[in-house]
């Protein structure tokens, strides 16, 4: 029960972290207008980017360590074209630079992605050691081939099973019944 409480309270800083950030980012953005143009998009972006580091984190909440890894899949299909369409969206002489200047809310989609994408191709969330540990524990299977193997290990076990599957009598009997079927 205490974890699932920990779990929702994280659950409401999260939310409560992501809509204190679109609040602030609103009233950024309406200071910005009175700079360049060319300032106001690099804050854009820088702004933007942040916002979707802090929905990474916000959405990976757990306890336990960061899993490290890193996805070329994600760099390829997220991070690249989110980096592309930012950089055509303020470069004039980039390819596209016409179709995505004149949607605002691409740069910002391309912005948000590639702030999340970062964080996600190098890091995939939380793993708990005690959760795997657990897991692997309720997957032994107990009896059976596991236990015979595990017996196969000492040398007085390995006599124990040999006693169990034949005995002489039993050898005596197999050898009478191949001699009767023989005839």
């Amino acid at each position: 029960m205490k974890k699932e409480s920990r779990e929702k309270l994280n659950l409401f800083f999260s939310s409560f972290l992501v809509i204190g950030y679109i609040v602030c980012t609103y009233f950024f953005m309406s200071l910005t207008s009175r700079v360049s143009s060319a300032m106001a998009n690099l804050i854009q972006v820088f702004v933007f980017t942040l916002f979707g580091l802090i929905i990474f984190y916000a959405t990976r909440v757990g306890e336990g360590v960061p899993v490290k890894r890193f996805s070329a899949i994600v760099l390829c299909v997220l991070d690249i074209p989110a980096l592309f369409a930012i950089i055509a969206t303020l470069a004039p002489a980039f390819p596209l630079h016409d179709a995505l200047a004149s949607q605002p809310i691409v740069m910002t989609f391309a912005c948000v992605a590639l702030g999340y994408g970062i964080p996600y191709t190098f890091l995939s969330g939380f793993e708990v050691q005690e959760e795997i540990e657990d897991a692997a524990e309720t997957a032994m299977v107990e009896g059976g081939l596991a236990e015979e193997l595990a017996a196969l290990e000492t040398e007085e076990s390995v006599e124990e099973i040999a006693d169990e599957v034949a005995s002489d009598e039993d050898v005596a009997e197999l050898e009478a019944i191949d001699g009767a079927d023989a005839e």
